[in-house]
């Protein structure tokens, strides 16, 4: 009788999952922190660490479009609502900020002359977006008044990670 050593059994990969995490906050600043905080936190279980550039930049994403939210989309007595989603094929993030103020709508930004040399920081925040993000836009709410404003930062390939 012959013995065969004894090999450990590897379980099966996991099949990739979809990577999506989605919360209403209080539309106050507070509440676009801590969406914020809790986007930083997911993306580093999802395998994007802090202090790389990718997540810093999907983490500021996330900050300018809550805050966005917060100043520009606020209702009285109603959330904001963030999904973060990472297609498990896909090498990009998407971020979603919904509000339920349709009437105030965001515009493309275009550099105001002489912003190299201003240091008023408000009205920044779409400039910003549309540096990182590989592209973002906007649509009306299908479930009720209000709009989501969307960007979706394309991740680096595997080889450059």
């Amino acid at each position: 009788m012959t013995t065969e050593p004894i090999r450990p059994v590897r379980p099966a990969a996991a099949p990739p999952r979809d990577r999506t995490f989605e919360m209403c906050f209080t539309s106050t600043p507070r509440g676009a922190r801590l969406a914020r905080r809790l986007a930083a936190v997911r993306l580093d279980a999802w395998g994007i660490p802090y202090g790389t550039d990718a997540h810093d930049a999907i983490a500021l994403i996330v900050a300018e479009l809550t805050t966005n939210a917060v100043r520009h989309g606020h209702v009285p007595g109603r959330d904001f609502h963030l999904r973060l989603h990472a297609p498990p094929h896909d090498r990009a993030v998407r971020v979603e900020v919904t509000d339920t103020r349709a009437e105030r709508l965001p515009r493309r930004p275009a550099a105001p002359e002489g912003a190299a040399d201003t240091e008023e920081e408000a009205g920044r925040g779409l400039i910003l977006v549309s540096h990182l993000a590989t592209r973002w836009a906007w649509h009306q709410r299908q479930d009720g008044p209000g709009k989501t404003v969307w960007a979706e930062y394309a991740l680096p390939s595997r080889s450059q990670s």
